[in-house]
């Protein structure tokens, strides 16, 4: 079946909100075709000609809601650079992996987490970067040029420690019931650190 302009936008829509509600219910495995593409009035088949897979329709919903999530973060970023800032940046950033349903949902499933993230390229880091990545360094940057973050190491180093708070959410069930002090502390020590 031949597809309009018209219907394909139509259709994109459809199975990109469909999914946002579904895999952050259901996650990714757990989701059929047929449930992505029967709102959208299509075929199992035809599916495919608007996306290679589930795991590449789950990319674009992330793709997709990087300007959300990144206004999520802008408020940290307007507080001039400080331990107490860089600790707030950090505990924004776990706040979405925590609270953000298609985030929580994607880091209790590690082996969806990883079926994504290898269809993840340049390209698609490319749609993120001025939402997510681009803001964070410029705040990092404007820090060290200012004397108050350390100048030793480039901006993107400094992203790298501030997502180290990410890998302890990630990793939560190793530490157990003391995760939250844990997670609390390193929050703390990672931010002092930062400090010129």
């Amino acid at each position: 079946m031949a597809f309009t302009a018209d219907d394909r936008v139509r259709i994109t829509a459809s199975l990109l909100d469909t999914a946002e509600e579904l895999f952050a219910v259901q996650g990714l495995k757990k989701t059929s075709l047929e449930e992505l593409v029967a709102p959208a009035g299509i075929a199992k088949g035809s599916f495919y000609a608007f996306f290679d897979s589930k795991e590449d329709l789950y990319k674009e919903v992330m793709i997709r809601r990087a300007p959300a999530l990144g206004r999520r973060l802008a408020a940290a970023l307007e507080r001039p650079p400080s331990a107490e800032a860089l600790a707030g940046l950090m505990r924004g950033m776990v706040e979405v992996l925590t609270t953000d349903p298609f985030y929580r949902r994607l880091l209790a499933r590690p082996d969806e987490l990883e079926a994504v993230a290898r269809r993840v390229g340049p390209e698609e880091v490319a749609r993120v970067t001025p939402h997510l990545v681009t803001p964070l360094l410029d705040y990092l940057a404007r820090g060290q040029a200012d004397g108050v973050i350390v100048a030793d190491v480039s901006p993107e180093v400094l992203l790298g420690v501030l997502r180290t708070a990410g890998l302890l959410v990630l990793n939560r069930d190793r530490y157990g019931p003391d995760h939250e002090q844990v997670l609390d502390a390193t929050i703390n020590a990672l931010a002092r650190g930062l400090i010129a």
